[in-house]
């Protein structure tokens, strides 16, 4: 099965996501009130977002660290279909973050560092009942001219698909990254950048899902 597109909306107001949103929206199964946008305008962003796209599933890209319970809650009564936690977040948190999430029939996800695995810890969320992983470039690894696939974010890929989790993976890609993963179980490709900044929004997610269609067919 090929991958679903995530759009991330990593703008500072809630007009600058919506422009290329309504554009890009029927070429995306995603969409990603990304941590930026949240930050800026809390979670009316979601709520808007819920509103105007009521079929779309909405990731609150919160990146929890603490305080679990009280920022799932307010993402999932907002709107929200998943949460993300910061994969330095106490087992507990999760747990916490999971229980909310069960209440809402709602989704959650853990955002790995660059330098950060622990196939035991994963296998905790696991248990606990985190659903989604994901395998990134960063933007600061990508801002010192990092810009490889490392045969180590495929291995990674590999093994977490096989401890259940829903692979993402992220980084400022575009359809060019894409045949980097082909043969590997990835079930979400977020494009943020690639799309956002595009001048036209809708012609970029359209050939990402062209992209992700073939790579995986």
């Amino acid at each position: 099965m090929a991958p679903k597109l995530q759009i991330a909306l990593d703008t500072f107001d809630l007009p600058g996501a919506l422009g290329p949103l309504q554009k890009a929206a029927p070429h995306v199964d995603i969409v990603e009130c990304g941590t930026i946008l949240v930050l800026c305008e809390g979670y009316r962003a979601v709520r808007a977002i819920r509103a105007l796209f009521p079929d779309k599933q909405i990731l609150a890209d919160v990146r929890i660290a603490e305080a679990g319970s009280t920022i799932a809650r307010l993402a999932f009564e907002a709107g929200a279909d998943l949460v993300s936690c910061v994969a330095g977040a106490s087992l507990a948190t999760i747990e916490q973050v999971c229980k909310v999430a069960a209440e809402f029939n709602g989704e959650v996800q853990v955002e790995l560092a660059d330098e950060w695995y622990d196939a035991d810890r994963a296998r905790a969320w696991r248990a606990a009942g985190v659903q989604h992983v994901i395998v990134k470039r960063s933007r600061d690894r990508e801002a010192a001219g990092d810009l490889s696939w490392k045969p180590d974010d495929l291995a990674r890929i590999d093994e977490l698909a096989s401890l259940g989790f829903t692979v993402t993976i992220t980084g400022g890609i575009s359809p060019k990254d894409l045949p980097t993963f082909a043969g590997h179980p990835v079930g979400i490709v977020i494009a943020g950048r690639s799309i956002v900044e595009a001048d036209d929004p809708a012609a970029a997610a359209r050939e990402l899902k062209d992209t992700i269609e073939r790579v995986w067919s």
